[in-house]
């Protein structure tokens, strides 16, 4: 975020999914090198490189958040990275300062990897339902505050402010982010044992909650305002890529019809 150049709906601060884990991609230094972050998950570090050639790594392990803050930054010193940041977390209930941060400290590196192929299936699925859109979309993108992975269509019209109440985010992070009419999905790693798929619309259009969605195994959560669908419930299927693909465009169309999107001048 402090090195990246604003852009709308904040994607300039998404990580990609990427053939080792989670990357930045490429971010320009303040000296004109390009630097990107991965956390590898392959290897179990997070991974800093400058165009000139130059490598850190962070290792990817059981230790404090302040312990790894203090070795990332420690990283970006020796690459001679200069940048200042809000030292943090967003979008948490409880939110200590890295610096401070001596109470978490896990880290299980299988179920890192594990969680990082399962979003190397969704990536692929969400690209290939992404492709469908000829009207204004977002990258398939990795969302670190509410740590998933999604991909938004936009009708193309204002959006009404959105109302904010994040926790420890400010609202107008949020009214930049629904600036306009989306139909937005992704895969959350909470809300269920394996993490769910979920869908919704800004602003939610009369009806929504009560359209009929596939698969079976899809439902609206009131709480959420939201459609879900159990990861285990693709997992599972005779047909997993058919399953997900069928929720993804059922919701979309439960959102664009009901809000009378231009769908043929956004659809291939």
């Amino acid at each position: 975020m402090a090195l990246m150049p604003m852009l709308n709906h904040w994607w300039q601060v998404t990580l990609y999914v990427s053939a080792r884990g989670l990357t930045t991609s490429v971010m320009p230094a303040p000296d004109g090198r390009g630097v990107e972050m991965e956390f590898d998950f392959v290897d179990h570090v997070l991974a800093v490189r400058t165009t000139d050639g130059d490598r850190r790594t962070v290792t990817l392990e059981p230790r404090t958040v302040a312990d790894f803050y203090g070795a990332t930054k420690g990283a970006l010193r020796d690459l001679h990275v200069d940048v200042a940041i809000y030292p943090r977390p967003q979008e948490l209930e409880v939110a200590i300062p890295f610096t401070e941060d001596e109470v978490h400290r896990s880290y299980d590196g299988d179920a890192a990897r594990r969680f990082w192929l399962a979003l190397v299936q969704a990536h692929r699925v969400f690209t290939e339902f992404r492709a469908r859109f000829v009207g204004k979309v977002s990258p398939v993108h990795y969302f670190w505050g509410g740590a998933d992975l999604a991909v938004t269509r936009f009708s193309g019209r204002r959006a009404p402010k959105h109302p904010g109440g994040v926790p420890n985010c400010p609202d107008w992070v949020q009214v930049q982010a629904y600036s306009h009419e989306v139909s937005s999905c992704g895969f959350w790693p909470n809300g269920d044992t394996e993490g769910i798929f979920y869908a919704y619309a800004y602003p939610t259009p009369p009806g929504f909650s009560e359209w009929k969605v596939e698969p079976a195994a899809a439902s609206y959560d009131a709480a959420m305002g939201e459609f879900v669908l159990p990861y285990a419930a693709v997992r599972t299927a005779a047909d997993p890529d058919a399953t997900l693909l069928g929720f993804l465009q059922s919701t979309y169309e439960a959102a664009a019809d009901l809000a009378a999107w231009p769908r043929a001048d956004l659809e291939i």
